[in-house]
């Protein structure tokens, strides 16, 4: 198992909402563009390389199924979440109320978001993740940092957050080899569930960011890039025919 994987996962949630300290100014122009590129990116390794993948093993004619249930999920997690993974950042009452709704529903979709990890295939999707999660936890830490929590226990629970996803693929890992639970024959099911997160996610970030439904210049300009990126590594990977 590669190191590289989990720490590339860790080291992005976490630094990203340990990065609420270091920023003094408004960077909300900044975290759109982010946001709009790990978006398409995140869309087009999930059209690229998941669905195609998922489709591939046991049983396919179920795994639309799977995929709307996992788009239904990420739905009703938001109903707690408020759309922090989508790196919204919502204005709280400033008193000490720790967010339950929205850290559980953050760490459980962390968790499920780590879950189609352990195939060596799937490389370029930890990039996604990593990018996706670093607003997601700045905007967590922003949360906790509005409602006065104290900076060592911001740090705390932006760890919780960060160690969510890596969870999830060691998780992934033992059932895609078979050491635990012997339910590998189920891996394929997990990853539907997961692309129809992806799918809500992506799309959500591409279209309800957007003005009037018009498209400023840098935001189209970070989209091709997140695509051009995740077409560069689906050729380079040898899936061209």
């Amino acid at each position: 198992m590669e190191i590289w994987k989990v720490l590339i996962l860790f080291l992005s949630a976490f630094l990203g909402g340990s990065a609420i300290f270091l920023v003094k100014s408004d960077k909300s122009q900044l975290l759109k563009l982010i946001l709009s590129f790990s978006g398409a990116y995140l869309f087009a390794i999930t059209v690229l390389h998941l669905i195609p993948d998922a489709y591939s093993g046991s049983d396919p004619q179920e795994i639309g199924i799977f995929i709307l249930i996992g788009f239904l999920l990420q739905i009703f997690l938001e109903q707690f979440s408020e759309g922090v993974e989508h790196g919204h950042i919502h204005k709280h009452h400033e008193t000490q109320v720790f967010p339950y709704g929205i850290m559980i529903s953050l760490c459980l979709h962390a968790f499920l978001e780590g879950m189609p990890l352990a195939k060596d295939q799937h490389n370029a999707l930890i990039f996604g993740i990593s990018l996706h999660h670093i607003p997601a936890a700045f905007a967590l830490a922003s949360i906790l940092m509005q409602n006065q929590f104290k900076k060592s226990n911001i740090i705390i629970y932006t760890g919780i957050f960060a160690v969510m996803a890596p969870l999830g693929f060691y998780v992934s890992y033992g059932l895609s080899n078979g050491t635990i639970g012997g339910i590998e024959n189920y891996f394929n099911r997990i990853m539907g569930i997961v692309i129809g997160i992806f799918l809500h996610i992506s799309t959500t970030i591409l279209f309800e960011s957007s003005v009037d439904h018009k498209v400023s210049k840098r935001k189209m300009i970070a989209v091709l890039c997140g695509i051009a990126i995740a077409l560069i590594g689906y050729f380079s990977s040898g899936h061209s025919h």
